[in-house]
């Protein structure tokens, strides 16, 4: 399964909305209900790659490593190309590769879920399927190393505890859809 498998319907414009923020921001979440409101699909990048390699992420993190599961992440990138319209959750490192920004630019909009680090912690405490997870330590170093990549996306929109619908409605303004 490639990124453009999964698209049933587009929109107008041929552009993609991607979703970025650190783990447990709620892109996925968001993401479901702003392609609803949107009336066009949701993909979640990590389910690409997963159909692509039959493997969990965090199984591909194990068995191969991270820099294996970027190389995978940025063809999951690319074959959505071919694709008109969607929104897309990025999983939490993907947006840091300037190489994959480059490619997001071209392909359509950035929306940063931008989280503050308690509450992303609080929803993916119990999340064991996560391969980065560690301490708050390890994961406050991740947040801030990730933060200033997250900056350069198209938009921001502040997440904390607003419903997901909320947010939704807050992409759906800020792009003037």
């Amino acid at each position: 399964m490639t990124c453009e498998d999964s698209v049933k319907t587009s929109l107008d414009n041929n552009s993609l909305i991607f979703l970025v923020g650190f783990m447990g921001a709620g892109k996925s979440t968001v993401g479901r209900v702003l392609a609803e409101r949107l009336s066009c699909e949701f993909i979640d990048l990590d389910d690409v790659v997963e159909a692509q390699t039959g493997l969990s992420v965090q199984a591909i993190f194990a068995e191969s490593g991270e820099a294996e599961f970027r190389r995978l992440e940025r063809e999951a990138i690319e074959s959505c190309r071919k694709i008109k319209r969607a929104c897309v959750a990025l999983g939490g490192g993907a947006y840091v590769s300037e190489e994959n920004r480059a490619i997001l630019r071209r392909l359509g909009k950035t929306v940063w879920l931008d989280c503050p680090l308690k509450i992303c912690l609080t929803r993916i405490a119990s999340d064991r399927s996560r391969p980065l997870l560690g301490g708050e330590g390890e994961m406050k170093a991740l947040f801030d190393s990730r933060r200033p990549h997250y900056t350069l996306a198209d938009y921001r929109v502040e997440t904390g505890v607003l419903p997901a619908k909320y947010v939704a409605q807050a992409i759906i303004d800020l792009l003037g859809i």
